[in-house]
């Protein structure tokens, strides 16, 4: 199995329990793995054989927009299943990092789905 990373990808979402926190998009950072197969993107040397992450990023860096959770849960579990039914990796992993508790460098969660074929 390959894997393709996107790592890192710094977005302005709206999360958070309470109502100040989500009064405003907060800085996230979005860390997607795909499993693929890249047998055939190998041979061809044609992207349409596998994952366009330059169009993932910007499907990430606009789905925030006049939209808010309140769980990062909630938020990566739905960024997984868009992947899946988008993309059609054989797996997705998605982690987001928040930055909201001052004596902790992030929090994080990880979603991680497969694809039911």
């Amino acid at each position: 199995m390959d894997t393709i990373h996107i790592k890192d990808l710094v977005v302005n979402y709206r999360v958070g329990v309470p109502d100040q926190e989500r009064a405003k998009p907060q800085r996230l950072w979005i860390t997607v793995q795909f499993s693929v197969d890249f047998t055939e993107a190998a041979k061809s040397d044609n992207l349409a054989h596998t994952i366009d992450y330059f169009a993932v990023t910007q499907l990430l860096l606009g789905f925030g927009e006049g939209r808010e959770w309140r769980l990062i849960e909630t938020l990566a579990v739905e960024i997984a299943e868009l992947l899946l039914q988008g993309y059609k990796p054989l797996l997705v992993s998605v982690q987001i990092k928040k930055f909201i508790i001052p004596e902790a460098r992030y929090v994080a969660v990880t979603a991680t789905r497969p694809l039911n074929v």
